[in-house]
């Protein structure tokens, strides 16, 4: 329900989601109480809630899931992809009452509460979501419990879009360092690998970095170093890589200049690198290009990307709100340092909005791509990507495609 509130509602367990246009929706509080602020996103995907909420991108952001039942399945402590929920608030329709299935711990809004992410159920979501599709992204706050109230009366819903107006834009926010690993640690080869010599060695640098991440290169037999994003080139080659990882991550990629000279570093080096979502907005402003914030942004698990080398499409899992600006159907030259890196390719286009998928370098051994083929949640259509990294650091490739350009026109022509 939505209406032009004047007061917050007074109704006991009330909430009132509040966006920085003044348009509020009411509701129950979920999870804890209180007051929280943030960007008000939407994810699309219909299964993967708990790898959501614990998805370090997330960071600063208030979520809305346009499933509309969420908590069916509860929550365990198999499925989380860090130590932490980070959403800054999480937005529901229809909350499930009890969970249902074999592998529930505890319930969702149980967990929400006991990490202080407060919460509201039992809005409209779809029209939310309408609502943030023709206007943008943009900032909101959840008020619940006692933020409802102010002096024992209750609080003007005025003081409450002030509020949230006066929280920051994610647009210029450098986040990456607060959602870091403070401490390296290393992810010894997995599976039909394990015990066995790595057949290499890669330095992760973790922006906000999903445990399956780690887990996709270790079960391929690379042994994975992931550190702090604040790292230096010298930490990097004190571990004697054969290639460099950078992850997802939040934030604004024109604000991450530490990062983006980092990996000019790498890059200067000729050290293999592989970049996902936030890695591949770090490598195009490594590169030169510019970056900017779409209107609102690709989160969830189905969303289609064209591989324009080889005309296959695939399904993936995405979550970020800004995008690579370069140049689609054409080889180019790296605008950075009167061309430095050489040529540079789009590799892979969105298919619902034509954003910038993915970068090779034709020069370099260097690529990236803008989803998340680590598919937690999500497909997995993706996966071969990390197959490509591991042939790049065995092959002793010195450009980015770990299959050969040929080979994939070939594949593509048959």
């Amino acid at each position: 329900m939505t209406s032009p509130l004047i007061d917050a509602p007074t109704t006991p367990g009330a909430a009132v989601l509040v966006l920085e246009d003044g348009r509020t929706f009411t509701g129950r509080a979920y999870g804890a109480t209180g007051t929280t602020l943030g960007e008000v996103v939407f994810n699309t995907g219909m299964t993967g809630y708990q790898e959501t909420l614990t998805d370090p991108s997330y960071y600063q952001q208030i979520v809305v899931m346009t499933a509309p039942h969420i908590g069916n399945t509860g929550v365990n402590d198999e499925d989380p992809e860090s130590v932490r929920i980070w959403v800054a608030g999480f937005v529901v329709r229809d909350a499930a009452r009890t969970p249902s299935n074999w592998r529930s711990q505890r319930a969702l809004d149980e967990e929400l509460a006991t990490q202080n992410i407060v919460s509201i159920s039992g809005i409209d979501t779809r029209a939310l979501t309408r609502h943030l599709r023709e206007r943008g992204t943009m900032r909101a706050g959840i008020f619940s419990g006692d933020a409802l109230t102010h002096d024992g009366f209750p609080r003007r819903i005025t003081s409450m879009v002030e509020q949230v107006r006066q929280a920051p834009t994610m647009k210029g926010a450098n986040l990456a360092h607060l959602v870091s690993t403070q401490q390296a640690y290393t992810v010894e080869p997995a599976g039909q690998f394990a015990g066995h010599t790595p057949l290499a060695t890669v330095v992760a640098v973790d922006l906000g970095i999903k445990s399956m991440t780690s887990q996709r290169l270790s079960e391929r037999g690379i042994k994975v170093h992931v550190i702090p994003a604040n790292s230096t080139i010298a930490d990097i080659e004190s571990y004697n890589p054969d290639g460099v990882f950078f992850s997802n991550g939040p934030g604004d990629p024109e604000a991450s200049t530490h990062e983006v000279d980092l990996l000019r570093e790498v890059l200067d080096r000729k050290i293999p690198y592989f970049g996902i979502c936030f890695g591949n907005q770090i490598l195009g402003r490594a590169l030169g290009f510019g970056t900017y914030k779409l209107p609102y942004g690709h989160r969830g698990i189905n969303q289609p990307v064209k591989d324009l080398i080889t005309g296959k499409v695939e399904i993936t899992s995405q979550n970020h709100g800004f995008a690579v600006d370069a140049p689609i159907g054409e080889e180019t030259i790296a605008p950075h340092a009167n061309g430095r890196y050489g040529k540079v390719v789009v590799s892979h286009i969105g298919l619902n909005d034509n954003v910038v998928e993915g970068l090779e370098c034709r020069d370099i051994p260097a690529f990236s791509v803008q989803y998340h083929p680590e598919a937690a949640a999500g497909p997995h259509d993706a996966a071969y990507l990390f197959d490509r990294f591991v042939t790049l650091l065995t092959s002793g490739a010195t450009t980015a495609t770990g299959l050969s350009r040929a080979e994939r026109v070939a594949t593509k022509e048959s």
